[in-house]
Formats: structure tokens, C-alpha cells, sequence
């Protein structure tokens, strides 16, 4: 049974929120079901709020984070504009219709989002991604994007995204102004156990997470690292790629070592224990 809950305000066109991946991963295999996730879906981006980059500007953005933070990214340039309401809004669907698979929407829109030239806001290209995605039906959820409940869903994930004001979150600096007052941003997480209540606002280290989780209820289990990519890949059936390994198998506050993990992970491949999907400037690891 899940003794903590944890709610992660995410969407699919923040390149923090994509980035966070390694570290969320990271948690994910060291308290397995001892936190039970739920996802808010943040709205960045729509008809009224537009993306504030043109795409060439955020091209130069995602070189620099892919640099930085080890996710996959490809460089070129969308062919217009986009927002994302729309795909948060189909997000929001498969939570209603399929419980649970409102994860692996979010996980298949970033890395198509950020490593193919997927528009958020197309209802056909977001159709197609969707029918990737196991345990769903793609055109009932496209279908249910505009239904009531989902507006409804959407709105209360979208209003509270942006209840920052006075809270942790904002007194860090990690919230982002708005109309009417502070906005959490992507990955910003809250953590709640009984009575306590802890957040860790915005893109930080896993250890910022690791740390408020033991505070808030140092009775856990906290599995160790990985020994190996193929321990990592196997709670990960839909594959890894090589930095969240890496951040998988890390110890401590020890520095992912990507290098030695995709050493390992080739050596891996042509042993036919695992496969390699091309994504971006890396690849996205499945065990075979």
C-alpha cells in the first residue's frame, strides 16, 4: 500500500519538466509503491497564452538542455507554432477513461514532442501518437477531449496549478507569475503523508525530492541503486533512456556516470539482451 501521496504538476511542452525524468525515475525505483503518484496537468500553453518562443528560439533552448541535463532532444525546428492545452486535455481523458494511463500519455507526448516534429495542438498527429500508447483506445479519448467531464477535470488541474501564491513553492522563486497570482511550474512536486505537507518547487536534484520523502516519513524502505541496466530496465518496461539509467544505477548524491551506463547498455545490445530505439541524440532502452 502506498503511504505517501505526491502530486506532480507536469506538461508535455516544458523541457524542465522532460528533463526532470532522470530523478523522477530515480525516485520511482527507490520507494515503488510506497508513493502513490498523481499528475495536474499545468496548461501552459493556449489559444490565449501562446508559447512565448518562436520555434527556431526554442531549438537553441532544447540544445542547451539536452547539453545540460541528459534527456534526448532533437534540434529541429517545428513548422509553426503550438500550444498545449489540447494535449494536457487528452492527458486529462485517459486519466478518466483509463485510470493509470494518463502516465504513459505524458511520457509518449514528451519524448514524440521533444524528438520528433509532433505539434501538440494537432488533433491528427496527437491521434496517431496516442494509438502507440498499450491499454487505450485512441479515438475514444480523442473523442473525449471536448466532452464535459474532461473540461471540467482539466479546469481543476489547470486552477491549481496556478494556487502558488504564499506557498514553499513561491517563497523559493520557483513559481511563474500570472494574471491573477503565482503559478506552480513544471516539475514542481507535493508530497503529503497524513497530516504533513512538503513541496519541492520547480526543476531540482533528486535529492531535494529524497530528502523531503525521509523527512516526511523515515519509516519507508528505500531500495538502493541499481547494479546493473538490466535490473534498471526491468521495472521499466517501456524503456529507459541511457541518462535515466544512469541516474538509476548512481549511489548517493555520486553523479550519474552516462558514459560507463551506455557502455554497458551497448555491450548489452550486442549480447541481445536489450534494443535500442534512435530518439533524438540518444535512444530509448527496452530489455529484450
Amino acid at each position: 500500500m502506498a503511504q505517501i501521496k505526491a502530486l506532480l504538476f507536469n506538461d508535455p511542452s516544458c523541457p524542465w519538466g522532460y528533463s526532470a525524468s532522470p530523478a523522477l525515475r530515480t525516485l520511482e525505483w527507490r520507494y515503488r509503491d510506497q508513493i502513490e503518484w498523481h499528475l495536474a496537468v499545468i496548461g501552459l500553453s493556449d489559444e490565449n497564452h501562446p508559447v512565448p518562443y518562436p520555434p527556431e528560439t526554442l531549438s537553441d533552448l532544447y540544445f542547451d538542455f539536452r547539453c545540460r541535463y541528459g534527456m534526448p532532444f532533437a534540434i529541429e525546428t517545428k513548422i509553426r507554432p503550438f500550444t498545449s492545452a489540447t494535449s494536457c486535455k487528452a492527458i486529462t481523458a485517459a486519466r478518466l477513461l483509463y485510470p493509470g494511463s494518463e502516465w504513459r500519455v505524458l511520457r509518449t507526448l514528451q519524448l514524440l514532442h521533444f524528438n520528433t516534429p509532433l505539434l501538440l495542438d494537432d488533433r491528427t498527429q496527437l491521434g496517431e501518437a496516442l494509438g502507440t500508447v498499450p491499454g487505450l483506445d485512441a479515438s475514444t479519448v480523442m473523442t473525449a477531449i471536448d466532452s464535459p467531464e474532461v473540461a471540467a477535470a482539466y479546469r481543476t488541474d489547470y486552477d491549481h496549478a496556478r494556487s502558488a501564491t504564499g506557498s514553499p513553492t513561491h517563497l523559493q522563486a520557483k513559481t511563474a507569475s500570472h494574471s491573477t497570482g503565482e503559478r506552480y511550474t513544471a516539475p514542481s512536486v507535493i508530497f503529503e503523508y497524513g497530516d504533513k505537507r512538503a513541496e519541492v518547487g520547480g526543476f531540482q536534484p533528486v535529492e531535494a525530492y529524497d530528502v523531503m520523502i525521509a523527512n516526511i516519513e523515515p519509516g519507508l524502505k528505500r531500495m538502493g541503486p541499481a547494479e546493473d541496466p538490466l535490473e534498471a530496465l526491468g521495472l521499466y518496461p517501456a524503456g529507459l533512456t541511457t541518462q535515466e539509467v544512469a541516474a538509476i544505477m548512481a549511489s548517493g548524491m555520486d553523479k550519474p556516470e552516462r558514459v560507463d551506463a551506455e557502455r554497458k547498455l551497448v555491450h548489452l545490445l550486442g549480447e541481445r539482451k536489450v534494443k535500442r530505439v534512435p530518439l533524438g541524440d540518444d535512444a530509448l532502452w527496452i530489455k529484450a
